[in-house]
């Protein structure tokens, strides 16, 4: 996915969910809205470089939008994060009709938004041969003190709702997967947060004993000119069930 022209600047604050204040390279201050509508635990990080796209349309209330922010690593390294969720699909689904993702490939037709008894999930892939496949996909980002990624960066009973739906279909014998899309260049690997939201935690592990297939892929930013300039879903990345993540004292 190609981005639009990214200005950067440093993050002020994030408040009232949707809101960010950026003081931008040349020294303005925006207000920028936040496209995320979670905690951004780890992401929301005050005085890192952040990138903003821009709108002309006048019928916008925020000209700006927050789209990347970098941040420091323990090596000395820095990470990029997509805070934009809005965009997540859009990259898995290029991603998709690419062939990008090996174990989702050969599919003639893909939908998005598919209809099943239990709402709405976000992909389904149909090929004559191969039958059909239901995508759920869900955006990491946390990566906590001890270097692992983990989803999700809060309670979410609608994560858990989507588990059972893959779940039930998996059970009727339909392949249902749980695609990780993993926006932080800096998460190598990815588990559940049982530390935040125990219940995910527990229904994950019995969504993939009743056949649920769960796989993880970063994402790979794209740069020109000293300025992001794309995004796109690269390397798979291992995905553990039953690591629990430990608090390292002084740190969390």
């Amino acid at each position: 996915m190609e981005y639009p022209w990214l200005v950067p600047g440093v993050l002020l604050r994030r408040y009232k969910r949707f809101l960010a204040d950026v003081r931008l390279d040349d020294g303005r201050e925006v207000v920028a809205h936040c496209p995320n509508t979670g905690s951004m635990r780890a992401v929301n990080v005050p005085g890192c470089r952040v990138w903003l796209s821009a709108s002309d349309n006048p019928a916008r209330k925020l000209a700006w939008t927050w789209e990347l922010i970098e941040l420091p690593q323990p090596d000395g390294a820095m990470s990029l994060a997509s805070v934009h969720t809005g965009r997540t699909n859009r990259i898995v689904e290029e991603a998709l009709k690419t062939g990008r993702v090996p174990a989702l490939s050969g599919y003639a037709s893909l939908k998005c938004e598919a209809k099943v008894e239990e709402g709405r999930l976000d992909f389904r892939l149909d090929d004559p041969g191969r039958g059909t496949a239901f995508v759920e996909v869900k955006q990491v980002t946390l990566k906590e003190p001890d270097g692992h990624g983990y989803f999700p960066d809060a309670v979410s009973a609608r994560g858990r709702k989507h588990l059972l739906a893959l779940a039930a279909l998996a059970e009727q014998g339909r392949r249902s997967v749980l695609l990780f899309c993993v926006a932080h260049t800096g998460i190598r690997d990815v588990a559940a947060a049982a530390h935040l939201d125990p219940a995910y935690a527990v229904t994950l592990k019995e969504a993939a004993r009743r056949g649920v297939e769960v796989l993880a892929y970063g994402c790979e930013i794209g740069w020109r000119d000293g300025r992001p300039v794309s995004i796109t879903l690269g390397r798979s990345l291992p995905v553990s069930l039953d690591r629990e993540y430990h608090v390292i004292l002084g740190v969390d």
